[in-house]
């Protein structure tokens, strides 16, 4: 029989534990709430630039007459030799299998595309260290957050450097995601768009974890560019979550207050979709062409900020179900450990009585 008082060491212990679980799933629950607020206060910008856009592509020649080839270079199609992958993860564990699923899919999609070059950009420490350990770091990129060191941009007709392996790391971006700026991803976005318009690279993906509500999640890899369509989401790749996954992710957003459901915004997106959609003519202070070419840059920006909103508001819903469960399974252990102390106090005193018995009738 265990000794009751190292029982009730555990005891105390497991108490603590659950202490420490239910103040990391209520603080995961309050950084959630103003995730998904910073996301839905982003999507208007996005959704008027999208229809600015869109508006520009019915008056602009956004193709060579002559040729029938695209004006801009972010549209232009060709085989996909040299792939960029941007990889996003969190900074920190404790979040259940967040991090752990995004690097299976990432796994995946190299596997997928076994002969194409894929170059790596990481975001976030666990999938930096994960790549770290699977694939050699290759020329760096131009650093955009300053901890991490780059080498110089190489001119359109300097020759591209030798690479390290198919697979290679070309960067890495720790301690961005605590508080997303939108710098870091237009940065970001125009050291990829230098990279593409240089033919380094073919295509662009990044992989995250989409968040529409603390239920409706799922993992995709989206096409940034060749740009197909103007608002359209190009998935290459997507799994959603499973039946016991979204029971959980109920049951912890219930047990912390947080809304189910995702934002309606549908009066505002039907408002925003009416822009630049009359069937007049415009009169734009710089010819269409130009306005199109300056803006197209931007749109892979927001693209690129809503990821990163989108996937630290799915790591704090993430990292709150897992406390969640953790909470719950610590309750459970201290109810069993409670119940096997008060079977071995009971077997204590049962001895006890009989020695007491036992001695009494020796006399």
């Amino acid at each position: 029989m265990p000794n009751i008082l190292d029982i009730r060491r555990r005891i105390r212990s497991v108490v603590n534990t659950r202490q420490i679980t239910k103040a990391m799933k209520t603080v995961s629950a309050a950084k959630l709430r103003r995730a998904q607020e910073t996301a839905l206060a982003a999507r208007p910008y996005s959704q008027m630039l999208t229809n600015v856009l869109k508006s520009l592509v019915s008056r602009a020649d956004i193709y060579d007459p002559a040729t029938g080839l695209p004006i801009h270079p972010l549209l232009a199609e060709r085989p996909e030799k040299n792939i960029l992958l941007i990889v996003v993860t969190g900074d920190k564990g404790l979040a259940g299998a967040f991090n752990t699923n995004i690097l299976k899919m990432a796994s995946k999609f190299i596997q997928s595309q076994a002969d194409q070059n894929i170059d790596i950009e990481c975001i976030g420490r666990k999938g930096r260290d994960f790549m770290r350990r699977r694939y050699p770091l290759g020329p760096k990129s131009p650093s955009v957050d300053g901890a991490t060191g780059a080498s110089p941009v190489h001119s359109d007709t300097e020759a591209a450097p030798p690479r390290a392996d198919r697979v290679q790391i070309v960067g890495e971006h720790i301690g961005v995601l605590g508080k997303v700026e939108y710098d870091f991803a237009a940065t970001l976005s125009e050291s990829v768009i230098n990279r593409y318009t240089r033919h380094e690279i073919d295509s662009v993906y990044i992989l995250f974890n989409e968040f529409k509500s603390v239920i409706a999640q799922r993992l995709i890899a989206e096409r940034l560019f060749p740009i197909k369509q103007i608002g359209a989401i190009d998935v290459a790749m997507a799994e959603e979550a499973s039946e016991e996954e979204r029971k959980k992710r109920l049951e912890a957003a219930k047990s912390a207050g947080v809304g189910l459901r995702a934002a309606d915004t549908k009066a505002a997106d039907e408002a925003a979709a009416t822009f630049g959609a009359s069937p007049v003519d415009y009169i734009y202070e710089q010819p269409p062409q130009q306005l199109f070419q300056g803006i197209l840059p931007k749109y892979i920006g927001i693209q690129i900020f809503r990821a990163l909103l989108e996937s630290v508001a799915a790591e704090h819903a993430a990292r709150m179900t897992a406390m969640d469960a953790a909470t719950s399974n610590a309750s459970d252990m201290i109810d069993s450990l409670t119940l096997i102390m008060n079977r071995a106090r009971q077997a204590k005193i049962t001895k006890e009585i009989i020695e007491i018995v036992s001695g009494a009738a020796a006399q």
